[in-house]
């Protein structure tokens, strides 16, 4: 499957507030986010985030460093739309994050709520943790949400509780906390998320 092809149809079929993972605001992400400390300098990338509020959140809060990677220019595009002048205060990256090369110790914060569990190779889950070790800084924090135990049967995904999910980013990942929320679609259906959040040792 052409992984960049699949994505952009994605985008350009659904509005953002119809996508079954969307939220208007990430307040659980944004809670964790404050909770591993992050500065409003501190240097934030969310993976995955092309159509997601989590941006636009986080830059009125005031947050001044803030990163976007998404493998769609469509979701990018959008999201820049929707924000419009605070688009500028943030760092735009179009790009697949299992083959680009991030910059080295460049993050202090990792996010990444809803790509993960569609990585169902190990191949691919292996280039995920070898990308965010390599660019997240020592003492930074990575919070991933994916679905959970419970999550959606039916879909080509994975569903990780927290050893299972931890056991893939190894020793060096130490998991401060966990926990699981149920998330309704925009359909009206629930679906178990995860959230872990790890310190970069």
């Amino acid at each position: 499957m052409d992984v960049k092809a699949h994505w952009e149809k994605v985008y350009k079929t659904k509005a953002p507030d119809t996508v079954s993972w969307y939220l208007p605001h990430l307040k659980t992400s944004l809670a964790l986010i404050e909770r591993v400390g992050a500065g409003l300098s501190s240097s934030i990338i969310d993976v995955g985030g092309g159509k997601s509020t989590l941006a636009d959140d986080l830059v009125s809060r005031g947050y001044q460093n803030v990163t976007v990677l998404d493998i769609s220019q469509t979701a990018v595009n959008v999201s820049k739309q929707c924000m419009g002048e605070a688009a500028d205060h943030v760092h735009w990256l179009v790009a697949d994050v299992l083959a680009t090369e991030l910059e080295p110790l460049a993050y202090d914060v990792w996010h990444d709520r809803a790509v993960f569990q569609f990585l169902t190779t190990m191949e691919q889950r292996l280039a995920y943790v070898q990308n965010a070790a390599r660019s997240v800084k020592p003492g930074g924090h990575v919070i991933i949400s994916t679905f959970g135990p419970e999550g959606p049967r039916g879909l080509e995904v994975m569903r990780y509780d927290p050893d299972s999910l931890h056991d893939l980013f190894g020793a060096r990942f130490r998991l401060i906390e966990s926990s699981q929320e149920l998330h309704e679609t925009p359909q009206g259906a629930t679906q178990q998320f995860l959230y872990c959040y790890c310190r970069v040792e």
